[in-house]
């Protein structure tokens, strides 16, 4: 009997859900054979068995959370699966507790008595104290009975109020624990101190998963009929990201590129990079040139760490490139994209896409980019803003080439045209930085050759 459960998925991973079980209890399964599909905070991947034999028991289901080293399945030798049909009705005959639920019916009368504290709680406040307070100076007194929204504000001097508004503070919310509820100075800084212990806790708790406070949402059946649809692991998570990418400062410059003469080479060598085993898009020609290019700035191969307040510059360049799937958007990575020729590029560019749609990209492929490429021009479209894959600093939007007439030697000729979008991050990237990068880019795809000069 072996067990087969789930192992080590990289760095940072604890937990997976489940959202396919491919076996039963009695199934013969092959070593390396699929035997669940689960969803990370990093991708989805299909789960295979680590050895030969038959299901004897399955003890996960489709939507659990498991745990590293959590058990998913028992296998055994062949005879097991008479076995299992015991252990089913074993866990039938667990079910009826669900009776349980019975007691929870029965309503525990009790909850009025814990009321009865409350209301001797409440009962205790108008010790007429609250109202002894402001009697010390008819001065404070009417400062202290500000109305606010037709209540009254709390109990503090004129001095305190001017703390309160200096620190951004609503005096209404800081506890006084003078007589009579009464608020002081101390009071109010012990109140922002707190503020800030809590706002470093929370932003350390939820790290990467940046939320921001909207209001809540109308209820929509009143206009009409709505239908509800649970997020999944993929887009839930890909909403957190950028919404914490979004904090970026971005800036995004626009420009176009001739690639007359690039598509002329690269429909030349389509078929070398076929025999090789990928496809020689215009996608693995910007990667190498995009890589040669964060030699020449590399300020655009960095990330920055606010906290400490320094720029980290990255000595490798692995390329990143976003690969649209049914369950949501992907960013695997070329890594060291910067050693490698076109031909290779082109060749793991399609086997990482292609294990992308098919679930079987790991974890670790799609960690550890220092740039982004983001090409729409197999959609269409003519510019757009992409937004940074943090904790990357820039991104570079290609979207559909087309041909247009260009003024050249006197006279218009029909030429290929590729618009480029690059986001940047303003905080150490400047304008001009940006815009000389994209000259670079724009340049080196009209004249390929420039990288064998310029490039490092």
């Amino acid at each position: 009997m072996s067990d087969i459960t789930l192992p080590e998925l990289g760095e940072g991973i604890e937990e997976a859900t489940i959202i396919n079980v491919f076996v039963s209890p009695g199934d013969s399964i092959k070593k390396e054979q699929s035997v669940i599909e689960i969803e990370t905070d990093k991708a989805a991947l299909e789960l295979p068995s680590p050895v030969d034999g038959t299901i004897s028991e399955i003890v996960v289901n489709e939507g659990d959370v498991i745990k590293i080293g959590d058990l998913i399945a028992k296998v055994g030798d062949g005879g097991a699966p008479a076995k299992e049909k015991p252990k089913t009705k074993e866990t039938k005959k667990e079910k009826p507790p669900e009776k349980q639920e019975e007691p929870e019916a029965v309503e525990e009368e009790p909850e009025p008595e814990k009321e009865d504290p409350v209301k001797e709680v409440k009962a205790e406040k108008p010790p007429v104290k609250q109202k002894e307070a402001p009697i010390k100076k008819e001065e404070d007194n009417v400062i202290s009975m500000v109305m606010n929204d037709n209540k009254v504000s709390a109990p503090a001097s004129p001095s305190t109020r001017k703390l309160a508004r200096e620190l951004g503070i609503d005096i209404n919310t800081v506890k006084g624990t003078d007589p009579g509820g009464r608020i002081s100075s101390d009071d109010v800084i012990k109140h922002a101190k707190n503020l800030i212990a809590n706002c470093e806790t929370t932003a350390e708790t939820h790290r990467g998963t940046y939320q921001p406070n909207l209001p809540a949402l109308p209820d929509f059946s009143k206009w009409g009929e709505i239908e509800k649809a649970k997020m999944g692991t993929v887009r839930r998570l890909t909403a957190e990201n950028l919404t914490m990418a979004w904090t970026i400062p971005h800036v995004t410059n626009h420009d176009r590129a001739d690639i007359t003469e690039l598509d002329q080479l690269r429909k030349m060598n389509k078929q070398k990079a076929k025999d090789a085993g990928g496809n020689l898009t215009i996608t693995p020609i910007l990667i190498k040139i995009v890589s040669s290019a964060l030699k020449v700035f590399p300020e655009f191969n960095a990330s920055i760490d606010m906290e400490s307040n320094e720029i980290i510059y990255k000595k490798f360049v692995n390329i990143g490139f976003a690969v649209d799937t049914e369950r949501g958007l992907f960013v695997p990575n070329i890594q060291n994209a910067d050693k490698k020729n076109i031909i290779d590029i082109a060749v793991e560019l399609s086997d990482i896409s292609e294990r992308t749609r098919n679930k079987k990209i790991t974890p670790d492929e799609l960690k550890g980019s220092t740039f982004t490429v983001s090409n729409l021009g197999g959609i269409g479209g003519t510019y757009f803003s992409p937004i940074i894959y943090y904790p990357d600093v820039a991104i570079l939007g290609v979207s559909k080439s087309s041909f247009e007439p260009v003024y050249i030697d006197g006279k218009f000729e029909p030429r290929l045209m590729m618009p480029l979008s690059l986001s940047y991050d303003h905080r150490i990237i400047d304008g001009a930085a940006a815009a000389r990068f994209l000259t670079w880019l724009v340049k080196a795809l009209e004249e390929p050759f420039q990288i064998l000069f310029e490039g490092k």
